[in-house]
């Protein structure tokens, strides 16, 4: 049952945090999202900014795992358009994934950033470092195309962002790139 009230406090707040900004979102919002009450939601969160930081912690251990696959002695290929294709299903599922990109770009411009962001940030820049390896990797197997493997990882998570941010925007009438057309700045095209 605590697991389930702290979804539910999480998806509230992803969404909220997403929609107004983290600073127009009051603590009442999110419990009145959620469900629940004010009281049982402080039980879980002494602060709006505890909330946050387990929000960004959370990214900060899914990036983690993001790393360790990009590590993989599989294909580099077959990482890539596999991590790639999961992502276009969140994006076909619901906003929750979007909003939580947007939420996690949000943390990188507040003010006086919590250790939280700071290993968030530390991680994003070592998940970038390692998907320009699994590149040159797959640039050296002959999966993907020539190039600065570290603008590739840029532009790649770049275009990701851009898709979070056109999907909540347009709302139901964004449509989900294909999978192939997500991958073609850094896949061959014969992969």
């Amino acid at each position: 049952m605590r697991l389930a009230t702290k979804e539910k406090i999480h998806s509230a707040a992803i969404k909220l945090f997403a929609k107004k900004g983290f600073a127009a979102t009051g603590i009442q919002d999110i419990a009145k999202s959620a469900g629940i009450s004010i009281g049982l939601l402080y039980r879980h969160y002494k602060t709006k900014d505890d909330l946050f930081n387990d929000l960004v912690s959370y990214a900060t251990a899914g990036i983690e795992r993001i790393i360790g696959r990009f590590k993989s002695d599989l294909s580099p290929n077959e990482v890539f358009r596999e991590f790639t294709f999961e992502i276009l299903n969140d994006f076909k599922k619901d906003d929750e994934f979007a909003n939580f990109l947007m939420i996690m770009n949000q943390s990188f411009t507040m003010d006086n950033s919590s250790h939280q962001v700071q290993q968030l940030k530390k991680k994003s820049e070592a998940m970038i470092k390692q998907t320009a390896v699994l590149i040159k990797k797959g640039q050296k197997l002959g999966q993907f195309k020539n190039g600065n493997a570290t603008e590739m990882a840029y532009y790649y998570f770049a275009s990701i962002q851009g898709l979070a941010m056109m999907k909540l925007l347009l709302g139901e009438q964004f449509i989900t790139p294909s999978l192939n057309l997500v991958t073609s700045a850094i896949v061959k095209e014969d992969f």
